[in-house]
C-alpha cells in the first residue's frame, strides 16, 4: 500500500497545473493539506485556474535544468504529471514536436526523480481512446491491445513503458490513468478541446455549433470530479504500480451531447450544423472501469446530465 489514510503534508509537483484537469487535482491536494508546486508554461493553461495556495512556476518540462532545480529544492513526494502537447492533429503534422513535449519532457521528470529524490508515487495522465485505437471489443479493458493511430497516442504509450522501466531499475512506483473523454468546469473551448466545452460556449454565444460528420461517433464522457477522486483514492489504496482506465463504460454520441446541452441552455431551440467528418476519426470509443473498481474502489458517480449542467453553469458564471 502506498500510504496510510490521512497522510497529509506531502510535497507535490503538479505539471500542467494551470490546465483543465490538473488544476482540479492541485485543488484536491491542497484541500488535503499538502504542499503543491504547479509547473506550467501557460501555452494552454490559464492563471485563473490556479489555486492561490499553490506555488506557481512558469516554465516547461522540456527545460531539464529547471526541472532538476525544482526537484533539488523541493524533494517531491508525489509527481502528478499532466503537462502535455494534447492536439492529436498537431502530433500528426509535427511528430518531432509532439515527441519533444510529451516524451522528452516526461523523461526529464523521470530523470529528476532518479537524481534528487526517492519518490513515493509518479501519477501520469495517459489516454484510453488514443492508445487502444480501433477497438476489438466494447468497452475496452486494460488488457485490450494497444494500437495508437497518432504520434500523440504513441507518446502516451511510450511514457507508460518508460514508467515501468524506471519502476524496474529505480524502484519508482507509478500509476498511469487512461482517461476517456474528460469534461467539466474549466475545460477550454479553444484548441484541441472536447465537444462539451465547444458546444457550451457556442450555444451561450448564440453562434452555430458544428458537428463533424453525421454525429454518430461515440465517446465515453467522464466528469472531471470523478477523475480527481481516482487520483486521491490512489494515494491510499494503490499497491505497487498499475495502469488503470478512468471511464464510465457508457457510449454517448455527439448528437446526443448536443441535444442535452441545447436543452439545458436554450430550451431546445438551438440547432447544429454538420460539417465534414474528420479524416481517420474513431467511430466508437468506450472503456471499462472494472479494474479501477477492483484496486481503488472507484467508479464514476456523476451522471452525464448532471455533469453537463455543472459544466454549462461554469461557462455561464465565466461569461458573467
Amino acid at each position: 500500500m502506498f500510504g496510510k489514510k490521512k497522510e497529509f503534508n506531502l510535497k507535490v509537483l503538479v505539471t500542467g497545473g494551470a490546465g483543465f484537469i490538473a488544476s482540479h487535482i492541485a485543488d484536491a491536494f491542497i484541500n488535503r493539506g499538502d504542499s503543491v508546486v504547479v509547473l506550467d508554461n501557460l501555452i494552454s493553461g490559464d492563471l485563473a485556474n490556479l489555486n492561490p495556495k499553490a506555488e506557481f512556476v512558469e516554465g516547461d518540462i522540456t527545460d531539464s535544468s529547471l526541472v532538476n532545480r525544482l526537484f533539488k529544492e523541493h524533494k517531491f513526494d508525489i509527481v502528478n504529471h499532466h503537462a502535455a502537447q494534447l492536439d492529436l492533429r498537431k502530433s500528426v503534422a509535427d511528430p518531432v514536436f509532439d515527441c519533444t513535449q510529451n516524451i522528452i519532457g516526461s523523461l526529464n521528470l523521470l530523470e529528476a526523480t532518479k537524481n534528487h529524490t526517492k519518490l513515493k508515487l509518479f501519477m501520469f495522465a495517459s489516454t484510453g481512446g488514443a492508445i487502444y485505437g480501433e477497438q476489438d471489443y466494447f468497452p475496452a479493458d486494460e488488457k485490450h491491445p494497444t494500437r495508437p493511430m497518432s504520434p500523440y497516442g504513441v507518446a502516451k504509450r511510450s511514457i507508460e513503458l518508460y514508467l515501468d522501466y524506471y519502476r524496474q531499475v529505480q524502484g519508482i512506483n507509478y500509476v498511469a490513468f487512461r482517461y476517456t473523454n474528460v469534461y467539466g468546469p474549466r475545460q477550454s473551448p479553444h484548441g484541441e478541446a472536447g465537444v462539451v466545452a465547444i458546444f457550451a460556449e457556442k450555444l451561450l454565444e448564440g453562434k452555430p455549433a458544428i458537428i463533424n460528420g453525421d454525429g454518430k461517433q461515440t465517446r465515453d464522457y467522464v466528469y472531471v470530479g470523478d477523475v480527481v477522486r481516482a487520483h486521491m483514492l490512489a494515494l491510499d489504496k494503490l499497491k505497487g504500480s498499475d495502469i488503470i482506465n478512468i471511464s464510465t463504460a457508457t457510449e454517448t454520441d455527439v448528437n446526443e451531447i448536443f441535444a442535452i446541452l441545447s436543452k439545458h441552455i436554450t430550451g431546445g431551440k438551438a440547432t447544429a450544423e454538420h460539417g465534414p467528418a474528420k479524416a481517420g476519426e474513431q467511430q466508437r470509443s468506450v472503456c471499462a472501469y472494472g479494474h479501477a473498481e477492483e484496486v481503488l474502489g472507484w467508479k464514476p458517480q456523476m451522471q452525464l446530465m448532471d455533469g453537463l449542467l455543472e459544466t454549462v453553469e461554469f461557462f455561464k458564471r465565466k461569461r458573467a
